[in-house]
């Protein structure tokens, strides 16, 4: 692929992510905001606006070196996290279990409802049904990557509303550690070991094919 090529692959790529992590952190701030916690309204996060959304590092950075180290066959970040503030919400312990999963199943459910326009108002092979396909794809991978228990991800929220109180604040500790842990497990395979499987066992369930 010429380098005009990648350049033009790699921006559809990021602005489906792009898509992807914006309804993602617009759902953390909706749950918030629905359990009593306004910080990312005031924050001004809840909006579909995805530059309210991006960080440098997370969503930039970190998805060109993919798309770079790959040689333009996988992209991959996140979104600056919506702020929480535990003390406003009316049950913390049980909220934010519910913060947690409402991220990757808003990704979920947007794929959901894409894929059942693809069977509905099929469209033939071009440019729009490629876009609506890889945008069903990011969307799952997201929900999935972040249900991993591994601080920042969503997963550890899940994690700490179910462990107890103790455990949960041991837990906690390990978060500045998060992304060297995820480097590492991305480096050792995990998305072949874990992730992988879950994202074609969800896909499969829709209908799409990759």
């Amino acid at each position: 692929m010429s380098l005009a090529g990648l350049l033009i692959s790699f921006l559809i790529s990021f602005g489906l992510l792009l898509i992807a992590m914006t309804v993602h952190e617009f759902s953390h701030g909706l749950t918030a905001y629905k359990l009593g916690d306004p910080t990312a309204k005031y924050s001004g996060r809840l909006t579909l606006n995805p530059f309210a959304h991006i960080d440098p590092m997370w969503t930039f950075f970190l998805p060109l070196f993919l798309f770079i180290s790959t040689h333009g066959q996988f992209v991959f970040g996140a979104a600056k996290p919506v702020p929480i503030n535990y003390h406003s919400l009316k049950n913390p312990k049980r909220d934010i279990i519910w913060i947690g999963l409402s991220g990757p199943a808003a990704n979920f459910l947007l794929a959901s409802v894409l894929s059942l326009f693809l069977k509905f108002f099929p469209t033939p092979p071009g440019l729009l049904s490629l876009i609506l396909g890889n945008l069903i794809i990011i969307n799952v991978v997201l929900g999935v990557f972040n249900l991993l228990p591994i601080p920042p991800l969503d997963g550890s929220r899940i994690l700490s509303g179910l462990l107890p109180p103790d455990l949960a604040y041991t837990y906690a500790r390990i978060e500045p550690y998060g992304f060297i842990i995820l480097m590492l497990l991305l480096w050792f395979g995990v998305f072949g070991y874990i992730v992988w499987p879950a994202v074609n066992l969800i896909l499969r369930i829709l209908g799409i094919t990759i």
